[in-house]
């Protein structure tokens, strides 16, 4: 079923050689490059090969207007070579029924006159909720079934501008897991008429096969999740996922490394990580005197996960380690992401060019292993402060 995806890929291809538009997928590495955030990595036993950085988007129509975003845009993939990007059928975040899609259309905007092959887009459609008044049908839960895949799929595609998916990912699972700094697994909690795997995974097929979607990914997710849609895509000749997008930083490490790094080395699913700054609190700015317009205080009770007194006190010796090697906290944090074996792509996200221009730069750093130590003590001094 991975060769499907392949295979819609050289359907695009031809189609743009039909159409004198040459394609340059196979031409990424020799993309002048500004920024080693622009290196290539492939991601999982897909055939994508994308760039070390990737340009997160849910401020945009939120916190960002439209001509903001298209800078962003232009400055990390025409001047600093990046190719790849993630969107959400919900963005931008906080979420709301007035703005809900208002990201897509700006990046469908800015990809207009543009060679689409020249982006790795990815986007997602939403997982199990009962908010309904903001995605898609006010009168109905978003649950992961083939029906709202396609239903997702379509709208995005539309007001994407373009034809086609190079990355689908299911936002959260559709049965319960904790999310976003929730307390331990609780089986209380428990839900009844869960999807299944294998029919969520006819549903991906389906979009697949339509030639709308040419991989599949999830976000959110656990080692259990991994593996069952590992194993279903295999034992049924489904698609398997060939990325997991999870919260990943100096403060949220330990969901990850424990046993889903192994789980998705095993399965080869690469990690695109999310949060790398934690919402912003790596940068040090909230144990300062940030702006009004910081995300924190822009919005009250927002990643709440990230404010508790531990989390700062993590963040004041990260900067001690930070200053000592002659970096800033953004790219310590950045740049030790990085480094990580698993890591495919590090997501990042800013609301002002001055911002993405440091996040883009750290990706130029190394860290040396005195510096990889240092890390290591803190860590050990706090472990995962943002766990509620």
């Amino acid at each position: 079923m991975q060769a499907l995806g392949k295979q819609v890929g050289k359907n695009i291809l031809a189609k743009q050689a039909k159409t004198n538009k040459p394609s340059v997928r196979c031409h990424a590495t020799a993309t002048a490059q500004k920024s080693k955030a622009a290196n290539r990595r492939q991601l999982g036993d897909s055939d994508l090969q994308v760039s070390e950085c990737c340009l997160g988007t849910m401020t945009w129509g939120k916190q960002n207007t439209e001509a903001e975003a298209h800078q962003q845009l232009s400055y990390a993939f025409d001047d600093m070579g990046i190719n790849f990007m993630d969107s959400a059928e919900m963005y931008p975040v906080p979420t709301e029924a007035e703005t809900q899609g208002r990201t897509d259309r700006y990046i469908g905007s800015w990809m207009k006159g543009r060679k689409r092959d020249d982006i790795v887009l990815a986007t997602k459609v939403s997982g199990y909720s009962q908010r309904t008044t903001w995605v898609r049908d006010p009168q109905r839960p978003t649950r992961v079934t083939p029906e709202q895949i396609q239903e997702s799929v379509d709208r995005s595609l539309s007001r994407l501008g373009t034809d086609y998916i190079d990355l689908l990912q299911i936002h959260w699972p559709d049965r319960y897991v904790p999310l976003f700094g929730a307390p331990p697994y609780d089986i209380k909690n428990e839900r009844e008429g869960d999807v299944p795997f294998e029919e969520q995974l006819r549903g991906i097929e389906n979009v697949i096969k339509q030639g709308k979607v040419r991989y599949f990914g999830v976000s959110n997710e656990t080692s259990y999740g991994v593996s069952e849609f590992c194993h279903t895509a295999k034992a049924m000749g489904l698609p398997k996922p060939v990325s997991i997008q999870n919260s990943y930083s100096l403060l949220a490490r330990s969901q990850f490394e424990t046993d889903l790094a192994e789980t998705c080395r095993r399965h080869n699913v690469g990690l695109l990580s999310y949060s790398p700054l934690a919402g912003g609190a790596l940068t040090g700015k909230y144990n300062r005197n940030p702006s009004e317009k910081a995300r924190f205080n822009l919005f009250p009770g927002y990643m709440e996960r990230y404010k508790t007194s531990m989390v700062k006190e993590a963040v004041i010796e990260y900067e001690k380690v930070a200053a000592k090697h002659g970096l800033t906290p953004t790219e310590l944090a950045l740049a030790w992401c990085k480094s990580r074996w698993f890591m495919a792509s590090t997501i990042i996200g800013a609301t002002t060019m001055e911002q993405l221009k440091e996040n883009i730069s750290a990706f130029d750093k190394d860290l040396s292993e005195e510096c990889m130590a240092d890390v290591a003590a803190v860590y050990k001094r706090f472990r995962d402060p943002t766990i509620l």
